[in-house]
């Protein structure tokens, strides 16, 4: 299938889901998009389940509880393949990726296998305010420093597949758990020898509902990092 599944995972986004997905389809492209909702408790299924009715490139996958960001991903990465597509994007559901950025990665992927949007090479921007922008800012340097990647960018989730170059990879292959998932991810897909493929963005912060990044996800990232470099050496 020449087409692209836009994915995103939801939990307690009723305030920004759906204007993501008309974002998403007032661009007038050949794309689905996929929500798996982790059963949030504000209702975000319920406003994606109307919208299914409006809109048929629309699917929803509700699952019983608090799942966890990686298996979500697992879940849309595996849909993908199962129903051949041939790129998958995956963003955030809080508007802080721009719909807009859509078509130039579908451009993009025609010609790389990955590509991701950085925050921080030439052209990029973020608009997270103190703590949380230096803990990111030192965490991705981090992770270039201590892997020897030649990235910018390790922990954004909008970033795009090509699953026709990428056969060689799956999900299945990333052991880290949590937001740590989206870091060896792009590790995993660099060492069988794909180069993830940069493009600036600009990172804006929610305008409602609040961050679900624990705090406990900074340890678990720095271990996970030590982790994947033991087992390169």
């Amino acid at each position: 299938m020449n087409k692209t599944l836009i994915f995103t995972a939801t939990y307690n986004e009723s305030k920004n889901i759906a204007q993501l997905i008309e974002k998403i389809i007032n661009l007038n492209l050949n794309v689905d998009i996929l929500i798996v909702d982790d059963n949030s408790p504000d209702g975000t299924y319920k406003i994606v389940e109307k919208l299914k009715k409006k809109f048929s490139n629309v699917f929803l996958e509700r699952r019983r509880g608090k799942l966890g960001l990686n298996t979500a991903h697992i879940f849309g990465y595996e849909f993908a393949l199962k129903h051949q597509y041939k790129n998958l994007i995956t963003m955030d559901a809080d508007l802080s990726h721009d719909p807009d950025e859509i078509p130039n990665i579908i451009k993009l992927l025609d010609n790389n296998a990955f590509v991701i949007g950085s925050r921080y090479m030439k052209g990029g921007k973020n608009d997270m305010k103190k703590l949380r922008l230096l803990l990111s800012i030192v965490g991705n340097k981090f992770i270039r420093i201590i892997l020897n990647s030649n990235g910018t960018e390790f922990t954004s989730s909008f970033r795009g597949f090509n699953l026709v170059k990428l056969k060689n990879f799956s999900f299945s292959q990333v052991d880290s758990k949590g937001y740590s998932f989206f870091m060896e991810t792009v590790i995993r897909i660099n060492r069988l020898g794909f180069k993830s493929f940069e493009f600036p963005i600009h990172f804006k912060n929610r305008e409602h509902g609040v961050s679900k990044i624990p705090k406990i996800e900074i340890l678990r990232t720095l271990f996970n990092v030590s982790k994947l470099f033991l087992k390169k050496h």
